[in-house]
């Protein structure tokens, strides 16, 4: 089973005795699992006020250790790492392989995204894949799935807020790392107020548009498909109507205090 072809994706191999333990220290979820076998781990780098800058995918696969990096950040993010790097034995190299995706059964050279199991699966070879076919839009607004550019927005976004717990993309048990100080205060001390959901809209409104109730901002629309969206909202002003330009907005999705309930 061949899958679709992931064109926005770029692949870095990561090598060296210090692979795993330097990456353990600045990313927000625990990659020392991957010492174990073959596996995958989404997981973000943050800025040290734990605002986001970057997410990737890091692939145990045979004897190789993968980054899976958005394109869009990929320049900046293998700077960081860099920067990050000083006298650790840790080599980043670009790889040759292609990212394909699919849904159905995970062949036995793919591993599932680790996201939701909705998402599919990843695999990392020399084909590039098909053209794409799926659209992974519909799917992202149905599961409440940001992605890079869209609804986490580099030195701005919140993981938190950005549903990076209910998606498996943090640890809340393993060691430091950049940023995490201010995420777990935002997991153990405050209540979430803002965040993303799933909306309903009627009309029309595009990316981008301004959200408000009564008058008063409550957050932004961000991916849209069909009738549905998904928004990053006050949830205190996210209780009854609200307007995004000449659009209607509903809360589409059951809000559990400060987070939404697994879509």
């Amino acid at each position: 089973m061949q899958g679709e072809a992931a064109t926005d994706r770029r692949v870095v191999t990561v090598e060296g005795a210090d692979a795993l333990p330097f990456l353990q220290g600045l990313v927000s979820n625990d990659v020392l699992r991957l010492g174990k076998g073959p596996g995958i781990v989404w997981a973000a780098l943050l800025t040290p006020q734990g605002k986001y800058l970057a997410d990737f995918f890091i692939v145990r696969q045979g004897d190789s250790l993968l980054l899976d990096l958005p394109e869009v950040v990929a320049e900046a993010t293998l700077r960081r790492l860099t920067m990050y790097r000083l006298r650790a034995d840790v080599r980043l190299t670009p790889s040759a392989l292609h990212v394909q995706r699919g849904l159905g059964d995970t062949p036995p050279d793919a591993l599932p995204d680790p996201r939701h199991p909705a998402l599919g699966w990843r695999r990392y070879g020399v084909e590039a894949g098909t053209e794409p076919q799926i659209d992974w839009d519909a799917i992202r607004v149905a599961h409440v799935v940001p992605e890079t550019g869209r609804e986490l927005i580099v030195d701005d976004s919140y993981i938190l807020e950005s549903g990076f717990e209910r998606l498996h993309g943090v640890d809340f048990r393993k060691g430091c790392y950049v940023g995490q100080e201010v995420t777990a205060r935002m997991k153990h001390k405050t209540e979430l107020r803002k965040g993303l959901a799933r909306v309903r809209v009627t009309g029309e409104a595009g990316y981008g548009a301004e959200i408000t109730a009564d008058g008063k901002p409550a957050g932004t629309l961000f991916t849209r498909s069909g009738d549905h969206a998904i928004a990053y909202l006050r949830f205190d002003r996210a209780t009854g109507p609200m307007r995004a330009s000449a659009a209607l907005v509903e809360l589409d999705q059951p809000v559990d205090g400060a987070a939404i309930v697994q879509p």
